[in-house]
């Protein structure tokens, strides 16, 4: 039998398979089938909880602009849980930019930290979570003597706790490397997204934290952070470029080192640093989030150690079977 042709949703192929009301399909575009392919990738199964750790020892990049875009992204397109949290020391802005300053510091993770061994369900834990559409926020402290308390026993306490009852975790870390709350983050993650710009001093910054995390040696001699670099995503954030940089230098330098490079592109709707709203993205740059969020559920089954080597997809399986 001959395969049947997907209707065409958009453009003159829709058109025209409307007007002839089915009876000749062109088939889908190039356009089309690009989506297509791309929301089969983001929606790869996962066998337990997942941590991606978002990421940069330069600040003013987007590295939160990213976290939020490749959150809202997953959750659009995947029927399970996610949550992205602010781990940032310094008064992060995730929850300005996922839900509005005025909601994100009503609750904060501070809060969740005081009452962390009271939450026994799903629902008493969404009262210390935002929803900005179908992704679950975690908001940073905002008093600056406050959250840079947030220490690396903090996170671990409160991703366990995220892990149980959500599948894909999120967190935009800060800048500093040796923070005590980056520690735990890239201690448990299982996949790394550094981002960047096309600018010296961008690139330059993200070039610096691919070396340190691939020759930082723990007290055992070892490079705990290695496969996590081979396996990064670097994202090269172009809301800022220069026609003195040769961009696809920067590009093909990164290529070499990491799994994956995405360009995303500078955006007015991102560039006012308002509530991000995917609906109200460019086209390009749309299909750039699109493609973030492939490229790194691409690697959602080659992970073996981070969450998955620290007994949180145990704890995971064991609520899930005591749920049904």
């Amino acid at each position: 039998m001959r395969p049947k042709l997907a209707a065409p949703t958009h453009g003159w192929r829709a058109a025209v398979y409307a007007l002839t009301a089915g009876r000749w399909n062109p088939g889908l575009s190039e356009a089309e089938l690009r989506l297509k392919d791309q929301v089969r990738r983001v929606t790869t199964p996962l066998s337990g909880p997942f941590s991606v750790a978002v990421g940069s020892i330069k600040g003013g990049v987007g590295k939160t602009t990213c976290t939020g875009v490749l959150g809202l992204a997953m959750a659009e397109y995947r029927g399970d849980r996610v949550i992205a949290i602010d781990a940032n020391p310094d008064a992060g802005t995730l929850g300005d930019r996922l839900v509005g300053e005025a909601q994100a510091g009503r609750r904060t993770v501070r809060d969740l930290l005081r009452d962390l061994d009271q939450v026994r369900t799903s629902t008493q834990l969404s009262g210390y979570t935002h929803l900005a559409g179908r992704l679950r926020v975690l908001t940073s402290e905002q008093a600056p003597e406050l959250s840079e308390m947030f220490s690396e026993r903090d996170y671990e306490r409160v991703l366990r706790l995220l892990s149980i009852y959500h599948e894909l975790l999120l967190t935009d870390c800060g800048t500093g490397l040796v923070h005590s709350a980056m520690q735990g983050t890239l201690r448990h993650a299982d996949s790394l997204v550094v981002v960047g710009a096309p600018t010296k001093d961008g690139a330059s910054r993200a070039a610096r934290t691919l070396q340190w995390l691939a020759t930082h040696q723990d007290d055992q001699g070892r490079f705990p952070y290695r496969d996590l670099v081979r396996d990064a995503v670097v994202v090269l954030s172009c809301d800022r470029q220069s026609r003195y940089v040769d961009d696809t230098v920067i590009r093909d330098y990164f290529a070499s080192r990491v799994r994956a490079v995405v360009e995303l592109p500078a955006d007015p709707h991102l560039a006012t640093g308002d509530i991000i709203d995917l609906d109200a993205l460019a086209p390009a740059t749309r299909d750039a989030v699109l493609e973030l969020a492939a490229v790194v559920a691409d690697g959602f089954q080659h992970r073996t150690h981070g969450l998955a080597s620290h007994g949180f997809r145990a704890d995971h399986a064991d609520r899930q079977a005591g749920m049904r």
